[in-house]
């Protein structure tokens, strides 16, 4: 910190994460939520709860999508060899 006080810089992509998970992207918010990780470590940035958060929901967004195509996959099969 300097003499006058001045706050640390946020990590840009940590809020991106963030913002991506929000909006219910999986992929995108678990490769930023890494990048921004590794960047903060490099650079001591503020903004390394806000990746992981990110981090956090992307990876159940991910999950919950998994999850979405697997019983509709199950689904088409199971309705499929009823003769339907």
């Amino acid at each position: 910190m300097d003499a006058h006080g001045e706050n640390p810089r946020t990590n840009v992509l940590s809020i991106v994460t963030l913002v991506t998970s929000i909006l219910g992207f999986a992929i995108v918010p678990i490769i930023l939520g890494h990048v921004s990780i590794a960047q903060i470590r490099r650079t001591r940035e503020q903004g390394r709860v806000m990746a992981i958060i990110g981090l956090v929901i992307g990876y159940l967004t991910l999950l919950g999508y998994l999850i979405a195509i697997t019983v509709t996959v199950i689904i088409f099969i199971t309705h499929g060899m009823s003769g339907a």
